[in-house]
This record gives structure tokens, C-alpha cells and sequence, in this order.
């Protein structure tokens, strides 16, 4: 069984067991949370697909950790203007824990 769910601006599929990196959530780690924008739920040759939401439909996670993903570099240069610019950016994640998959 699997579904597709929606956070942080951004789809994910999701399986019971697996771990997911997703945008900041405002959970303290250890605690158990409710996704309720599942976009769809499938489970072998049943497929449910919402419009755009399934209506009842719910993921269950546990928030493993919070953390800072890898700096990414960004360089901007115009050539024969002598304008360089160099620049980092860490973004900020949580890690969940996918528990279960309800589709009432």
C-alpha cells in the first residue's frame, strides 16, 4: 500500500516503514503526527484518486529528527563587469517515519 501526500509545498509518495526528508515541521522529535493531504492512495489494482483531496484519508508519522541538509554554493558572475558573488544555503528538514496509511 501506498499513497501520495502533500507538504511543504511539494508530493511525495510514501510506503509504511519508509523515511522521509520533508520541509520544516513545527513537531518536537519523538512525537507522532497526522498528514491529512493525501492526494491518492493505492493499493494494488485499487487506486483511490482525490479531487484534489481524498476526503477521510490520513498518513500517520513519527518525527525521527530535525536537522540541515548540505550547503549548496551559488556563484553569480558577470564576465568583464568585475561583479562576482558567492553564496551559500543550508535548508532546514525533518525527517519523518511513515507508520501507517488509513483510507476511510
Amino acid at each position: 500500500m501506498y499513497a501520495v501526500i502533500k507538504t511543504g509545498g511539494k508530493q511525495y509518495r510514501v510506503e509504511p516503514g519508509a523515511k522521509l526528508r520533508v520541509e520544516t515541521l513545527e513537531a518536537e522529535a519523538g512525537t507522532s503526527i497526522k498528514l491529512d493531504q493525501v492526494l491518492m492512495i493505492g493499493d494494488g489494482d485499487n487506486v483511490s484518486v482525490g479531487t484534489p483531496l481524498l476526503a477521510g484519508a490520513s498518513v500517520k508519522a513519527t518525527v525521527v529528527s530535525h536537522g540541515r541538509g548540505e550547503k549548496i554554493r551559488i556563484f553569480k558572475m558577470r564576465r568583464r563587469k568585475h561583479y562576482q558573488k558567492r553564496m551559500g544555503h543550508r535548508q532546514n528538514y525533518t525527517e519523518l517515519l511513515i507508520d501507517s496509511i488509513s483510507a476511510k
